[in-house]
């Protein structure tokens, strides 16, 4: 059997067995879409024999199985083709190292590839073009990557999926791999945005442990517990931005105005030379050996304040230490239209209130270019009833974008 044909073999036995983030035994019914789902360890026994039914390709030199997964790397750059990729990197513990090394970061290549690429930043060149498809009667939002649901028909590929759950005095929109899995106790959970009472401002938890670097700028929440799990299994939040929307009260004409502070993305990404917080693995919060509080009561260095000294420091801190700060761009009026417009590029077809582009909100003692001020990091907007396109680029993750946008559909009295 060619070598093609025995990798559609393993991508047809292996690839959707692990697409919905746990081992399904029975394999009938699995031609469903594929859902970009963590990666699980070969402790099954069914990961054992599929390890066992490949061991001649397992057992490759590695300097001929690099070669190999790198040519079906480059050959596959969109879905559902790179499924292939997915399938290589889940044959065995060596395929999988190789395919690591071998599969760039969404910054490099611009294409997404594992799970992990959803937290990394999307690349500096050209946006990742995706949409969202709202589901009113599950209160449901899927990102799926693609131009659009039109032009993507059934190749669509669910990056992640999101549920809305009102509270009494706040909104949460839950975000998963799985579209039928939203517990904060599962594996498949991503992070949550969280509203006030009036909808103005917006909290973004990731599940995931942020950069050292970022640690301190980032929040921890309480930890959650559920009695359908292990006492030892805990999920933590990490407040990792906030979303602000200004009051409207005099009711004045004009889109809404919006603030976002990434506090896991420092400023000084975007400057000349700057590197976003990239992660490269996911890490597992219950298996800190330090708590957020006990790593907040270290003794810190002291400060000598001098007039130079101070002078750095304060200079340093107005250049790299501050959180990433966006803003909506200002639109301009069209008087024959009598409306709002704002250059969306053809993404954009259906006038709405939602819509929006964000821009670096910088100050001049942070030495940001002028080319990077302009630079639309993530635009937002609808081209039909309950679909909406979603592109974002550098330093912005495609969890931060999603969770960005999914501010805008929550109800807003006291902003329009």
């Amino acid at each position: 059997m060619s070598f093609k044909g025995k990798l559609k073999e393993i991508r047809d036995d292996i690839s959707t067995t692990f697409s919905m983030g746990k081992l399904q035994r029975n394999r009938t019914n699995r031609r469903g879409r594929a859902y970009i789902a963590p990666e699980l360890g070969g402790g099954s026994e069914l990961f054992r024999e599929l390890i066992e039914e490949q061991s001649p390709w397992a057992n490759l030199p590695p300097e001929l199985l690099h070669d190999v997964i790198q040519r079906v790397e480059g050959s596959e750059t969109s879905w559902p083709g790179r499924r292939d990729v997915v399938a290589c990197a889940s044959v065995c513990k060596s395929w999988r190292e190789i395919t690591k090394t071998v599969v760039k970061t969404p910054e490099q290549c611009g294409c997404i590839t594992f799970p992990i690429s959803l937290k990394q930043p999307g690349p500096r060149d050209a946006p990742i073009q995706c949409f969202i498809k709202r589901e009113r009667a599950t209160s449901t939002y899927l990102l799926y990557l693609g131009l659009s649901p039109a032009l993507s028909g059934d190749m669509n590929k669910v990056l992640l999926a999101a549920k809305k759950i009102r509270k009494a005095t706040s909104t949460d929109f839950r975000i998963s791999f799985a579209g039928s899995d939203f517990c904060q106790t599962s594996n498949t959970y991503v992070g949550k945005l969280r509203s006030n009472f009036l909808g103005t401002k917006f909290t973004i938890y990731d599940g995931q442990t942020p950069c050292p670097a970022m640690r301190s700028n980032c929040k921890p929440q309480r930890k959650v517990r559920s009695i359908q799990v292990s006492p030892g299994v805990a999920a933590r939040n990490y407040n990792v931005a906030t979303v602000s929307y200004e009051l409207n009260v005099l009711r004045t004409r004009g889109p809404r105005r919006m603030h976002c502070t990434i506090h896991s993305i420092p400023i000084s990404a975007i400057q000349e030379g700057g590197i976003a917080p990239t992660p490269s693995e996911f890490n597992n919060p219950s298996n800190e050996q330090s708590s957020p509080l006990s790593a907040s009561k270290l003794k810190q260095p002291p400060i000598d304040f001098s007039s130079n000294s101070l002078a750095e420091s304060s200079d340093s801190l107005c250049s790299k230490n501050d959180p990433l700060i966006l803003k909506n761009k200002a639109p301009r009026w069209h008087e024959q239209l009598q409306c709002w417009c704002l250059n969306f590029k053809g993404r954009v077809t259906v006038a709405s209130v939602k819509n929006f582009q964000l821009v670096a909100a910088v100050e001049p003692c942070q030495n940001v270019p002028v080319e990077e001020q302009e630079k639309v990091i993530l635009q937002f907007g609808k081209i039909g009833k309950d679909i909406f396109t979603m592109d974002y680029r550098y330093p912005l993750s495609a969890f931060q974008a999603f969770a960005i946008c999914l501010s805008s559909f929550d109800t807003k009295p006291a902003c329009e």
